[in-house]
C-alpha cells in the first residue's frame, strides 16, 4: 500500500511516542515487582479502566469482528460471548471485588488465600502457573497473527506477514520491558485516544457513503435482525457465494445451538472470574474493592460504542464500495486453488481511497495502537508468574527487588520468543480464538468456578481440576478436528468440562478438606456466596455477631439486568451506522431503563472503602 507522507509520519510519531513513555516511566516500575506488574496499586479505577477497555481494543479482535459483522449483521453481536464478553458484567457486579480482597499479585499468589501452604496449595499453585503461561503463549501467538495479516496489506513495504510480526512485536516488547505495567497503562491510555476518535470518523464516513437502501439491496433476509431462530438462516448465495460456505466452515448454522453452549459455558467462565492474564491484573492493581468493580464498570462504559462504530464502519464500507474489490480478491483466491482470507477484510477497506488523508494515518496508528495495547498487556501479565510464583517462591525467595525485576526483564523476552514460535504454527486468527475460549479455558472453568463456591474444595481438586482440564484443550479440540471436520472448537468444552469437573471432585474427595483456619479466613475476607455453610457455623460459634450477608440474589439480578446493559452498548453503534431509526430508539429505551437500574441496585450499594 502507498501512503502518504502525512500518514507515515503520523505512525512514526506514536511509536515514538509509545517507546518514549516507557523509559520515561521506567524508573517507577524498577521499585519492585508490585510496581513493576500492578504500578504500586496507586494507579486510579478509571484509568485502569480505560487501560483495560484499551487492551480489549485489539487488532486481532478487531478484524475477527468486522469479518463477523459482515457475513451475520446483527447477530455477530452475540458472536464474542464465546469469549465472554458478559465476564466484565459479573466482574463489575460482585467477582472482582472478591478478587481484589485477596490483596496479592497474581492469580496463582491468590491460591495461598484460599488453600493455604500444603502439597496441595503448591500443587495447585504450579498448576495455575502452567496454565497462566500457555495461556499468554496462546494469546501471543493470536495476537502475532493478526498483526501479521494487517501489516502485510497497509504497510508499504514488500515483507511477508511473519516478517512484519515479528518487527513490530520487537518494538513493542521493548517499551513493555523497559516501563512494566507504568508504561502500559500510559500507553494504553494514549492508544484508547486515537483509537476512539479514528472509530467514530470511520462511522460517520460509511454514514455518508452508504444508504439504507444500499444495504438493503446488498445484505440477505435477516442481516438487519438481532433477534435468530433455531437456524441462522442467512442465505449469501448470488452475492457472495464463498461468504456462505465460511458460515458452514465457522460451524455456526444451528445457531441456537451455538448460543446456548456459549451461554452455558459463558456463565461458567464468568463466575469462575478472569482468566489468569491482563483483565486479571487490572483488578489487582486497582487500589479497593470498591474500585476494582468501578474499574470494570467502566470497561463496559467506555469499550463498545468506540468499538463497534468502527467495526460497523468498515463493514458497511466492505459492503457498499468495495463490494466488487473483494468479489475479485475472493474469487481470484478460488480460482487459485486458495481458501479466500475473510479476516483480511478490515486491511482492504483501510487501504481504499475512500478513507482520506491524515485519518488513514490515525486509523492506522489506531489499529497498531490497538494491537500494541493488548499485546503490552499481556506480556506484562505473563512473567510475573514467573519471576513471583516460581522465582522467588522456589528458587530465591531472598532475591532483592533489582534481581527480580531483572528477572522480570528476561522472563517477558522469553515468553515473547515461545509465543512467536506458535504464532509462525498458527494457521488463522479464527482457529486460535476459538482454541482459546472453546478449548483452553474449557479447562480452566471447573476448578475456579468450586474454588469460590465450595467450602469442601481443596488443593488437590483444584490440581487435577486444571491439570486434566488444560490435558483435554490441547487434545481434545484436535480429536474433534479429526473425527469431525468442520465443527466449531467451542462443541469441545462439554467435553473438556466434564473431564475437568472429575477431576476436581475425585482430588477433593480423595484427600483431607483444608485447614479449617484458612476455610474461616478467606471466608470473613472474601464473604463469598454458594455452600459455605458449615464453616458460617464455625464461625458464628466463635464470633454470634457476625453476619453471613452475601447478597446473593441481588448480585444474580444485577449480572441479567448488566448483561441486557451491555448488549445494548454494543448494538446502539451498529444501528447507528446501519441508520435504522427503530433499532435506535430500542436500544436508548433499554440503555436508559438498565442504567437506571444498575445505578439504584448496584452503584448505591457498592462497598465504602472506609
Amino acid at each position: 500500500m502507498e501512503l502518504h507522507i502525512i500518514d507515515i509520519l503520523i505512525i512514526c510519531a506514536y511509536i515514538v511516542a509509545t517507546i518514549s513513555i516507557g523509559f520515561w516511566v521506567s524508573r517507577h516500575a524498577s521499585r519492585d515487582l508490585d510496581s513493576y506488574f500492578l504500578g504500586g496499586k496507586r494507579i486510579p479505577w478509571y484509568i485502569l479502566g480505560v487501560s483495560n477497555a484499551s487492551g480489549q481494543f485489539d487488532i486481532t479482535g478487531t478484524m475477527w469482528l468486522v469479518y463477523l459483522c459482515f457475513v451475520y449483521g446483527l447477530k455477530s453481536v452475540w458472536i464474542p460471548w464465546v469469549w465472554p464478553t458478559f465476564n466484565q458484567i459479573f466482574l463489575m457486579v460482585y467477582v472482582g471485588m472478591w478478587l481484589r480482597r485477596s490483596n496479592v499479585l497474581t492469580g496463582a499468589e491468590w491460591i495461598q488465600t484460599r488453600f493455604g501452604r500444603g502439597t496441595g496449595a503448591n500443587l495447585a499453585h504450579i498448576s495455575v502457573v502452567l496454565f497462566a503461561l500457555i495461556n499468554v503463549i496462546g494469546m501471543i501467538a493470536y495476537a502475532f497473527k493478526g498483526i501479521g495479516k494487517f501489516a502485510q496489506i497497509l504497510l508499504p513495504w514488500s515483507l511477508n506477514q511473519n516478517t512484519y510480526a515479528l518487527i513490530i512485536l520487537t518494538i513493542t516488547t521493548i517499551y513493555v520491558v523497559k516501563g512494566g505495567m507504568y508504561s502500559v497503562v500510559l500507553t494504553e491510555v494514549l492508544q484508547f485516544a486515537i483509537m476512539t476518535i479514528a472509530s467514530i470518523v470511520v462511522g460517520v464516513i460509511a454514514i455518508h457513503h452508504v444508504s439504507p437502501e444500499m444495504i438493503d439491496a446488498i445484505v440477505p433476509v435477516g442481516w438487519k435482525n438481532l433477534s435468530f431462530g433455531w437456524q441462522l438462516d442467512l442465505n449469501w448465495s448470488g452475492m457472495f457465494d464463498m461468504v456462505q460456505s465460511s458460515i458452514t466452515k465457522d460451524g455456526f448454522s444451528l445457531f441456537t445451538v451455538i448460543m446456548m453452549l456459549m451461554l452455558f459455558k459463558g456463565v461458567l467462565a464468568s463466575m469462575a472470574g478472569p482468566a489468569p492474564n491482563y483483565d486479571m491484573q487490572r483488578v489487582l492493581a486497582t487500589r479497593s474493592p470498591r474500585e476494582a468493580c468501578l474499574m470494570s464498570g467502566t470497561v463496559n462504559v467506555v469499550l463498545y460504542f468506540p468499538r463497534y462504530m468502527l467495526v460497523a464502519g468498515l463493514t458497511l464500507l466492505a459492503l457498499g464500495p468495495l463490494r466488487e474489490t473483494l468479489q475479485v480478491m475472493w474469487t481470484t483466491a478460488v480460482q487459485e486453488g486458495k481458501q479466500p482470507d475473510f479476516e483480511q477484510i478490515l486491511p482492504v477497506v483501510i487501504q481504499s481511497a475512500i478513507i482520506p488523508v491524515g485519518l488513514t494515518g490515525l486509523l492506522l496508528a489506531g489499529l497498531l495502537a490497538a494491537f500494541m495495547s493488548t499485546f503490552a498487556a499481556t506480556v506484562n501479565a505473563g512473567p510475573a508468574y514467573i519471576v513471583n510464583d516460581i522465582y522467588k517462591r522456589f528458587i530465591n525467595p531472598t532475591a532483592s527487588n533489582k534481581v527480580q525485576v531483572r528477572m522480570s526483564y528476561a522472563t517477558s523476552v522469553l515468553v515473547v520468543a515461545v509465543g512467536i514460535v506458535f504464532g509462525f504454527l498458527t494457521e488463522s486468527i479464527t482457529n486460535v480464538t476459538l482454541w482459546i475460549v472453546g478449548g483452553l479455558y474449557g479447562g480452566y472453568v471447573a476448578a475456579n468456578v468450586l474454588k469460590w463456591h465450595w467450602w469442601r474444595f481443596n488443593g488437590f481438586g483444584f490440581f487435577w481440576g486444571m491439570i486434566i482440564g488444560t490435558l483435554g484443550a490441547l487434545v481434545v479440540p484436535s480429536a474433534v478436528k479429526h473425527f469431525w471436520p468442520g465443527t466449531n472448537a467451542l462443541y469441545a468444552f462439554p467435553a473438556i468440562f466434564l473431564f475437568s469437573t472429575l477431576g476436581c471432585f475425585l482430588g477433593t474427595l480423595l484427600s483431607k478438606p483444608e485447614d479449617e483456619e484458612i476455610l474461616k479466613n478467606f471466608y470473613k475476607t472474601v464473604r463469598p456466596w454458594g455452600f459455605w455453610k458449615p464453616v458460617v457455623e464455625k464461625i458464628k460459634a466463635e464470633d454470634p455477631s457476625f453476619e453471613a450477608k452475601t447478597d446473593c440474589s441481588r448480585h444474580l439480578f444485577n449480572v441479567i439486568i448488566g448483561i441486557i446493559w451491555q448488549v445494548t452498548l454494543v448494538a446502539l453503534p451498529v444501528y447507528i451506522v446501519i441508520q435504522q431509526p427503530r433499532g435506535i430508539a430500542g436500544a436508548l429505551a433499554v440503555l436508559v431503563a438498565t442504567t437506571l437500574i444498575l445505578k439504584k441496585s448496584w452503584y448505591d450499594r457498592l462497598p465504602s472503602d472506609k
